[in-house]
C-alpha cells in the first residue's frame, strides 16, 4: 500500500541517488519551482507532494516509478494539471511532472501526429494546423492532452469524428514495473482498449498518436449572445440545429451572467444572458448561412461569429477558464433535448450566485453514436449532449454558496441523464457509484485489465478502478 510521507522521512542518501538518476530537476518543498509545479488550474486544490520530479523524458518517468515503488510512495502524474478534481497532485507522495515533455511530430502524408504527454491542446493544434490538419481535442487550449484523451475527450470536432480517444492510433506507456510498452490495435490490444477512456489507471502514458483530419485553417466560429428572455427561442434553435444541422456544426449553449467582455454591450454586463458558442468546420459560406439563422432569433447583445483561424477558435474560451480560480462542476450525458430540461436550466440559471458560473450544453452526438458501446473503454455511445454545471468564483468564503447551487441544480437536472457521466468532469466528492456510471458495462473489463497491468494499484491517484480480485 502506498503511504503519505514527508521528505524528512526519506533517507537523504535515497533522495540524492534519485536526483542523480534524473535528467530533469527534483524539487522539494521550499525549493525554487516547487510551488509553481504543484499549482493547478483549480485553485481549490492545495496539495503538497513530498517530492516533485520534473521529467524531461521517458527515462525520468521510469526512474520515478521505481523510486515510488521502492519507498511505497503515493504517486501522481501531472500532464496539463487542468483536471477539475486536481488529480495531478498527491499529498505527501511523489508527483511526476511531465509538463516539460511537449514535443509534437506531424506526418502530413499519413495524417497522423505523435505528441508527448506534457503537451497542451494548443501545442498540438499549432503544429497540425501548419498542414491544415487537426484531431479531436477540447475547448480550452491550456488543457493537457493526456488527461483529456485518457478520459475520452470531446470538442468542436466530436460530432464529425467521435470522442478524442476514437481518433487515437497508439500510445506509449511506462508500466508499474518500469517497462516501456506500446498499445495499439495490434500491440497489447486489451491495454489499448482500456487506455481509450480508462484514465491513468494502467501506467504512465508518455506519448499519444493521433489520427488527423483536414480542418481549417479557417472555420466559422465565435459566440453570439442575447438577453435571457430569448433563452427559450435560442434553446429551441439549439435543439433544431443539433437534430437537423450538419455534423460540421458544433454548438454549445450557455446560460450565465454577461461578462464584462468588450464585445458585449456595456449596459448588459452582469445581467442574465444566453449565448451560443459556434464552430462550423465546413465551408465558410455554409457557416455564415447557419450563423444568419441564429441572428434571426432577435437583437443580440454581442456577436463575434466570423471566419477565423481554427487554432484561434480552439483558444476562444481560454479567458473564461483562467488558472487559479475556484472551480466546482457537476455533469451528465443526455440522450436527447427535452422542453422540461430547458425549463429547468433556465430556472436554475436565474439563481446562479457567481457572475463567473454557467449552465452549459455541449452538442457531441454524431460519429460517436455509430460505434458499439464496447468499442473502447469510454463507452457512453448513447450520448447526444453533455450537460455541465460549471461554477467558478474567486474567494474561499464563497465556496459553500457556489457548491450548493451546483449540487442543487444537478440533483434536479440529472433526471434527464442517460445514466452516464464524463469521467474527466467528476469532482473529488462524487458519490461512490459515479465510476460505475461513467463506465457502465465496460467497468468489469477495465478491472480485469487493471489487474493485469497494475495489480498492486500503484496508479491510484485518479478516478480509481479497483483491480479485479481485490
Amino acid at each position: 500500500m502506498s503511504v503519505h510521507v514527508s521528505t524528512s522521512e526519506l533517507p537523504a542518501a535515497a533522495i540524492d541517488s534519485f536526483r542523480a538518476r534524473l535528467r530533469g530537476a527534483l524539487l522539494l518543498p521550499g525549493t525554487p519551482g516547487y510551488d509553481e509545479s504543484r499549482a493547478l488550474w483549480n485553485g481549490m486544490i492545495d496539495r503538497k507532494p513530498a517530492l516533485v520530479a520534473r521529467c524531461l523524458g521517458v527515462a525520468d518517468v521510469i526512474a520515478g516509478i521505481a523510486f515510488a515503488r521502492e519507498h511505497r510512495l503515493l504517486l501522481s502524474i501531472k500532464g496539463g494539471g487542468h483536471n477539475i478534481a486536481g488529480l495531478a497532485v498527491c499529498e505527501g507522495g511523489l508527483m511526476l511532472d511531465l509538463t516539460a515533455m511537449r514535443g509534437v511530430w506531424v506526418d502530413p502524408g499519413t495524417r497522423t501526429a505523435r505528441a508527448q504527454a506534457g503537451c497542451l491542446l494548443g501545442d498540438v493544434d499549432r503544429e497540425t494546423q501548419v498542414h491544415g490538419l487537426a484531431s479531436v481535442l477540447g475547448f480550452v487550449s491550456a488543457t493537457g492532452i493526456a488527461g483529456l484523451t485518457l478520459g475520452g475527450g470531446f470538442g468542436y470536432l466530436t460530432r464529425r469524428f467521435g470522442w478524442t480517444t476514437d481518433n487515437v492510433t497508439g500510445m506509449e506507456m511506462v508500466t508499474a514495473d518500469g517497462r516501456v510498452v506500446r498499445a495499439s490495435e495490434t500491440e497489447n490490444p486489451d491495454l489499448f482498449w482500456a487506455l481509450r477512456g480508462g484514465g491513468g489507471n494502467f501506467g504512465v502514458v508518455t506519448a499519444i498518436d493521433y489520427r488527423l483530419h483536414p480542418v481549417g485553417p479557417t472555420v466559422t466560429g465565435g459566440v453570439i449572445a442575447w438577453t435571457a428572455d430569448h433563452a427559450p427561442a435560442v434553446l429551441d434553435l439549439f435543439r433544431e440545429l443539433y437534430e437537423t444541422g450538419p455534423a460540421e456544426l458544433t454548438l454549445a449553449a450557455m446560460l450565465r451572467k454577461a461578462p464584462p467582455a468588450p464585445w458585449i454591450k456595456a449596459e448588459m454586463h452582469g445581467k442574465p444572458m444566453i449565448g451560443l458558442v459556434v464552430c462550423h468546420s465546413g465551408s465558410v459560406e455554409a457557416g455564415e448561412a447557419l450563423a444568419a439563422r441564429m441572428r434571426a432569433i432577435g437583437p443580440t447583445i454581442g456577436d463575434i461569429v466570423q471566419p477565423r483561424p481554427y487554432a484561434q477558435q480552439q483558444a476562444l474560451l481560454d479567458a473564461t477558464q483562467p488558472k487559479g480560480r475556484r472551480y466546482y462542476w457537476k455533469s451528465e450525458y443526455l440522450a436527447k433535448l427535452e422542453p422540461a430540461l430547458f425549463t429547468g436550466m433556465i430556472d436554475h440559471a436565474s439563481r446562479i450566485p457567481s457572475p463567473l458560473s454557467a449552465a452549459i450544453l455541449f452538442a457531441v452526438g454524431g460519429a460517436l453514436n455509430k460505434l458499439a458501446n464496447d468499442h473502447s473503454a469510454v463507452g457512453n455511445r448513447d450520448a447526444a449532449v453533455v450537460l455541465n454545471l460549471t461554477s467558478q468564483w474567486e474567494r474561499a468564503e464563497d465556496d459553500a454558496v457556489n457548491i450548493e447551487w451546483t449540487r442543487t441544480a444537478w440533483s434536479d437536472l440529472r433526471r434527464f441523464s442517460t445514466g452516464g457521466t464524463y469521467i474527466n468532469f467528476l469532482t473529488e466528492d462524487e458519490p461512490g457509484d459515479r465510476i460505475q456510471a461513467a463506465y457502465g458495462n465496460n467497468l468489469a473489463k477495465l478491472a480485469s485489465v487493471k489487474a493485469q497491468w497494475d495489480p498492486d494499484n500503484l496508479f491510484r491517484v485518479n478516478k480509481n478502478i479497483t483491480p479485479a480480485g481485490r
